[in-house]
């Protein structure tokens, strides 16, 4: 039952048309008026006036609610911005506030073999699911179902299996509370199928930095920023994916800092940035009707190949060393290498030299560039080193990554103000659901814990993560899948193969806020579970409104707590929902009190506390002004949890991304106008491209050589060599070549429609991250087009 009236547009009713795509010059800047108009127009557009001005109010405030969007961090000890949300946070507001709602009435008037023709961006915009429903064999639509009935439902399928053919996936936006319930329930059952979208963005990042370091988490704080004097942003397009992070980066640039950016698109937010909350930049963005330059955001910018990144760290290594050779003492911090680090001899050695030739073909850049960006790290006294998923998303990710944790321990850029490693985690809290333990390898220590804590023998098999969970599902091994948030259909590599694996599944389960591709691919049986969002009130319960926790990118936990009517009475939140599960699976006999965790979260919290290191005392800490900071080793004392004690240098082998004659090496990116899955529209101005997104951007000579031609429609088709040497192909049909500024050898498709190109074994090596950024492409026109 909607309890909030339609007051705006009703939901659209046609699709993306591709023939409607137009293209206009790149944008040179980021932000300004233009934003704040786009935000507000989407937000009033979903929700209307007055529900858009409540969620915004609070937003990212003390005592408000946390952002769903990115997980950039606000200032814990300066005051907050009177609007301290960005332009897609504001999307992302909207697509959640919004009172379109999808009811009983909208399942039965959409048949799911017309569902499974409709794209992200039409599914998404239908609203709200008000009241739970299934689908079973032989349905043509999904139905009505209680929450009695759906819970029973999930116990009578889970019952009939074994514990490893359960999976339970997790998406980042779920808050720490819940993420915690939610692994408990998995160990509970017996197994650590316990995949998350982690698995398929920063994981890399973790499987670098904690042998070298000790932690797989970020070592600086938002306030480094203000005393460092170089900041590399690497593989990483903050303009659209962590807007907020630009104010950062501006006012250390104004205060005297270097900023470089090392992408292979020139991204008009690693250009330029017109601070909307500034009213300088405000006078000269409506005196360029938003249009204009912006402040500059990076010294130099170098634009480098895809894959290239290893080449890059490398030859700066090996520059430093020579110039520490020249003048010794000059660059590397021998007292913190002497007494801090291990393997230091043995990664010298192998920088000693370097085939420059060779760098310059992996790289795509000058060797005078890469000598420019060596001569600002040689001078600088504390260095910050910036990246997302540019880097993380290869065979080679892990090796690159490493290449960045030793040139940053070569002068010591741990431990002090203004230095160290800060990889930008994407989805609000996707950091806290892994200290939370949503993990497919737990660390033993965690389970003991989690055993005594609450009197269960949790399994020690490392289950699956989200790539091997998409090859059981090619193998038929999953009974029973159940999906906290998230899109996992559209999220992971081989679109096709998973999709056809989830219709074979006995059950799947999701429990969402909105319709996705996941729901119309479903298994043979179909459980949709509506839940409270991030921005919704959730005081349903015997001791009043409850509130979560959440963890950003710098290991700062704060509190989030709703403050919007829910559009129906009928949805529940995220704990009262585990909850239902697990009575229903394992009986309200089990060891654990699972309605007592539903009804108060202190009492999740207070577990946490006696489970999670850096949680004790959890419950008054998470009430304190700004919430607290998790202990950090590299940042707090210059230590590091490693089996020696120590930090260690690593050496790797080059490696880069060369794509045979006729070919092209592709990545996948984001538009301006989606987060992940969600579409939130179908405008990537900055990048000038709207109204469409089945485009391949290539730089017009790689047209030129190839033979073809801007505009030109073709089927792309990917090509890749399996570890037994089988060679297979990928297809994705129809879509228009684009002529833009990219790399040479390089181009770039949207994510998710370009998925399907990506083959599942096509991970990077130790992290089994897809390769999302790796991806050998041809091209093939269309007949006629």
């Amino acid at each position: 039952m909607s309890l909030i009236p339609r007051i705006r547009r009703s939901a659209p009713v046609d699709d993306i048309t591709e023939a409607d795509l137009e293209i206009t010059a790149p944008e040179t800047s980021a932000a300004g008026v233009k934003a704040v108009s786009v935000a507000l127009e989407r937000g009033i557009s979903q929700a209307g006036v007055v529900r858009t001005a409540r969620a915004l109010a609070r937003l990212n405030h003390r005592d408000g609610t946390d952002c769903p969007g990115c997980a950039w961090p606000e200032s814990i000890t300066g005051p907050r911005k009177p609007a301290e949300f960005c332009e897609n946070g504001a999307k992302a507001v909207a697509e959640e506030s919004t009172t379109r709602t999808v009811t009983p009435q909208w399942w039965a008037e959409h048949p799911i073999s017309a569902l499974r023709d409709k794209t992200e961006y039409w599914l998404g915009n239908q609203g709200r699911i008000t009241e739970p429903v299934v689908i079973r064999p032989g349905d043509e639509h999904y139905s009505p179902i209680s929450w009695s009935e759906a819970f029973a439902l999930i116990g009578e399928h889970v019952r009939a299996t074994t514990p490893d053919r359960c999976v339970f996936y997790t998406s980042g936006r779920t808050a720490n509370e819940q993420a915690f319930m939610y692994q408990l329930l998995a160990r509970s059952l017996g197994t650590n199928n316990l995949p998350d979208c982690s698995n398929m963005c920063h994981e890399s990042s973790g499987s670098a930095m904690s042998p070298t370091i000790g932690i797989g988490k970020g070592t600086v704080s938002l306030e480094d920023f203000e005393h460092a004097d170089a900041i590399l942003v690497v593989g990483q397009n903050p303009g659209t994916n962590h807007p907020r992070m630009l104010s950062a980066l501006a006012d250390a640039r104004a205060r005297g800092a270097h900023v470089v950016a090392v992408n292979p698109l020139p991204e008009a937010g690693l250009l330029g940035f017109s601070d909307p909350q500034s009213p300088t930049d405000v006078v000269k963005s409506l005196a360029t009707q938003g249009e204009g330059e912006g402040e500059r955001i990076s010294d130099d910018f170098l634009q480098i190949k895809v894959g290239g990144d290893l080449a890059l760290f490398q030859a700066l290594g090996h520059l430093l060393l020579r110039a520490e050779e020249a003048s010794p003492g000059s660059v590397v911090d021998r007292e913190f290498v002497e007494s801090s680090t291990a393997g230091f001899a043995e990664y010298a050695a192998a920088r000693a030299e370097l085939d420059w030739d060779v760098t310059e073909r992996a790289t795509g850049l000058g060797r005078f560039q890469i000598e420019r960006l060596a001569t600002l790290l040689i001078n600088s006294e504390a260095t910050i080193v910036c990246w997302a998923l540019g880097l993380t998303q290869q065979p080679h990710s892990v090796d690159t990554l490493r290449e960045i944790i030793n040139l940053l321990l070569l002068q010591g850029n741990f431990g002090k103000p203004g230095a160290g490693a800060c990889p930008v985690r994407g989805h609000s809290n996707v950091q806290g659901d892994r200290t939370m333990g949503i993990w497919e390898k737990p660390t033993t220590g965690f389970l003991d814990r989690l055993d005594a804590e609450f009197g269960i023998v949790s399994p020690r098999e490392h289950g699956y993560d989200s790539t091997d969970t998409l090859t059981a599902f090619e193998r038929g091994d999953v009974d029973v899948f159940v999906s906290m948030g998230g899109n996992f259909a559209k999220a992971c590599s081989d679109t096709e193969i998973l999709e056809r694996g989830m219709q074979r599944t006995g059950l799947t389960v999701h429990v969402s806020t909105k319709p996705n591709r996941s729901h119309v691919v479903h298994g043979q049986t179909s459980l949709i579970l509506p839940t409270l969002g991030r921005t919704d009130r959730d005081d349903r319960h015997p001791s009043g409104a409850q509130f979560v926790s959440v963890e950003d990118s710098m290991s700062v936990i704060r509190s989030s707590k709703g403050r919007l009517e829910p559009v129906s009475d009928q949805l529940l939140s995220e704990p009262q929902i585990i909850a239902g599960m697990a009575e229903a699976i394992l009986g309200h006999q089990h060891e654990v009190d699972w309605r007592a965790m539903a009804e108060e979260y202190d009492v999740i919290r207070d577990h946490i506390s006696r489970v999670v290191p850096g949680f004790t005392d959890y419950n008054r800490r998470i009430r304190q002004k700004s919430g607290f900071v998790l202990p950090n080793p590299p940042r707090d004392s210059r230590s590091f949890a490693t089996e020696s004690g120590r930090a260690h240098f690593t050496v790797s082998p080059l490696e880069w991304l060369e794509a045979p004659e006729g070919h092209l090496i592709l990545q996948t990116m984001r538009s301006h106008d989606q987060y992940n899955t969600t579409f939130y529209g179908l405008d990537d101005r900055y990048r000038g491209i709207s109204e469409g997104r089945r485009v391949i951007l290539v730089h017009p000579e790689d047209l030129l050589e190839l033979g073809l031609s801007d505009r030109q429609m073709v089927d792309v088709v990917s090509v890749f060599t399996s570890s037994d040497g089988q060679s297979s192909e990928r297809r994705a049909d129809a879509f228009r070549l684009i002529a833009y500024p990219t790399a040479r050898g390089c181009c770039a498709a949207y994510f998710p429609e370009a998925n399907g190109l990506v083959h599942r074994e096509n991970v990077a090596r130790e992290s089994n991250t897809p390769g999302f950024k790796a991806v050998t492409v041809r091209f093939e026109p269309r007949s006629g087009a």
